[in-house]
């Protein structure tokens, strides 16, 4: 596996290439991204989640070094707009809800607190959330045992020049960058293996190791090797995006808004130097036109017309065939809804790093326990996002009808069910999101648990409102001590 070659470039491409430069360079070995100015990336993924704090640790890359190359702002969590009902509006925040006491968790003290006439909301319990509604940020460690921990924090960032970021990093590393598009696949007889990219102008660019991040094309993995794809729009059945840039907010919120609408979802991520804007919607309750009119509409300012996109939701059914592995979109899509797509980008390669093959041979077991990872992981973030949609009280539209109506895969009714009759979450292997994300959307939602764990009863009532008292002053404390997120970010871009 000395010739290591990359298909596609974009956030995947270059994600994959830095990484593989940085973990797996050695003198002898060779890594070739190939890609065409001329077909362009996608890049509208600008929003991310904590963990790529981890892929850029790995890298060597600060916060600051993020930041001035790529026109990034912090992200504290996500507030949403009108998906419970029209008018209402929560906030999923990264880090903890609250502090489990006398051995259970948090959302069980709370769920007491509310059932006895408590009237404070799960985003009270959140020093992200408060900092969020405040504008807010501060990279602050903690001076003793005794203190808040650091915000839990990602970015919002332009995609395209987070990936012109990580290919200097990569280049610099020896990673060879050749431009062409590929006319054709070439395959040792024997195997059946992809041995070499035959170009359009006839060069061929051989490898023994290929990554697929060719976008919804595949050309590898599907083009060639006919992985196959499971289809998850009767669960999801948004199949459109539109996407536009607008002038840049002041003061720019540490946060990402995802707004409900007739018949999907708009996103807005601030970035310094412009807005991110786009609409996911279904063309089934409404045509690509009225979208657009009314995307615009929000906005108020677009910079261009909207560029439109089509996709089906789903993966495929294996993200690693033969000797070639897929990435980004070419592995797989779920809408934006939660930021996920590059933390599946950077996951896959994570996977990937430590089942590398060893001594030049692919071996079965690796590609098998690989693939089965990959799918848990897909479908872990699929019924996630899948209960935005379900858990809702809109009837408004047909839309809202239709996704409040729809069955779901049983591991997200099981997983509906308990959270609903008794406030229990079981955390499942390769689970992104952990409780704290669960209850603050299925809460934020309107799903609140029938019933508390008995533990929480112990204490008396008085005691326990009087300790979440003290929770909630001690993370607004924490919060007027942040600076404000606008001279925060300037600071750090100076």
């Amino acid at each position: 596996m000395q010739r290591i070659v990359i298909l596609g470039g974009g956030t995947a491409g270059w994600m994959a290439a830095a990484c593989v430069a940085r973990v797996l360079g050695a003198p002898d070995r060779t890594i070739t991204l190939v890609e065409s100015a001329a077909i362009g990336t996608i890049g509208v993924g600008e929003a991310t989640i904590p963990m790529i704090e981890s892929f850029h640790r790995i890298l060597g890359l600060s916060a600051v070094d993020v930041l001035r190359a790529t026109g990034a702002t912090f992200k504290l969590g996500i507030e949403f707009v009108d998906w419970t009902r029209l008018g209402d509006r929560y906030f999923h925040p990264f880090g903890a809800l609250g502090a489990d006491l006398n051995g259970i968790g948090f959302v069980q003290h709370w769920l007491r607190h509310r059932g006895g006439g408590g009237t404070s909301a799960l985003r009270d319990y959140s020093a992200e959330a408060q900092a969020a509604a405040a504008g807010r940020f501060g990279m602050v460690q903690p001076t003793s045992p005794d203190a808040a921990p650091p915000l839990q924090f990602a970015y919002h960032f332009d995609a395209t020049l987070y990936a012109a970021m990580l290919r200097r990093y990569a280049e610099r590393l020896g990673v060879v960058r050749v431009e062409g598009v590929v006319d054709a696949v070439r395959r040792e007889a024997e195997s059946g293996d992809v041995a070499a990219l035959r170009l359009a102008d006839g060069r061929d660019v051989a490898g023994d190791f290929f990554l697929d991040c060719s976008g919804f094309a595949g050309v590898l993995i599907e083009g060639e090797l006919a992985a196959g794809y499971d289809d998850w729009s009767e669960w999801l059945p948004c199949n459109r995006a539109l996407a536009v840039a607008s002038p840049a907010l002041s003061p720019l919120p540490p946060f990402t808004r995802a707004t409900a609408l007739e018949a999907g979802w708009q996103w807005r991520i601030p970035l310094r130097h412009r807005t991110g804007n786009g609409h996911v919607f279904c063309d089934t309750f409404v045509d690509e036109d009225a979208a657009a009119t009314g995307l615009c509409a929000a906005i108020g300012d677009p910079d261009a017309t909207p560029r439109a996109l089509r996709f089906t939701t789903g993966r495929r059914r294996r993200a690693w065939v033969r000797n070639v592995v897929a990435l980004g979109l070419a592995s797989g899509f779920v809408e934006p809804l939660e930021s996920t797509s590059i933390f599946m980008i950077q996951s896959a390669l994570a996977k990937l790093m430590t089942l590398f093959p060893r001594e030049g041979r692919v071996s079965a077991r690796l590609v098998d326990q690989y693939n089965a990872m990959i799918a848990a992981e897909w479908e872990r973030v699929r019924d996630f996002i899948v209960a935005h949609y379900k858990v809702t009280a809109r009837d408004d539209t047909p839309f809202w009808r239709h996704c409040r109506s729809m069955a779901v895969p049983e591991s997200l009714a099981e997983r509906l069910a308990l959270f609903e009759e008794d406030g229990v979450f079981v955390e499942q292997p390769h689970d992104l999101f952990k409780e704290a994300n669960w209850v603050a959307v299925l809460a934020g939602q309107g799903m609140i648990p029938r019933r508390h764990h008995p533990v929480a009863a112990i204490a008396p009532l008085p005691a326990l409102d009087a300790q979440l008292a003290r929770m909630r002053a001690a993370i607004a404390a924490q919060v007027a001590a942040l600076p404000d997120h606008d001279a925060y970010l300037a600071r750090c871009v100076a």
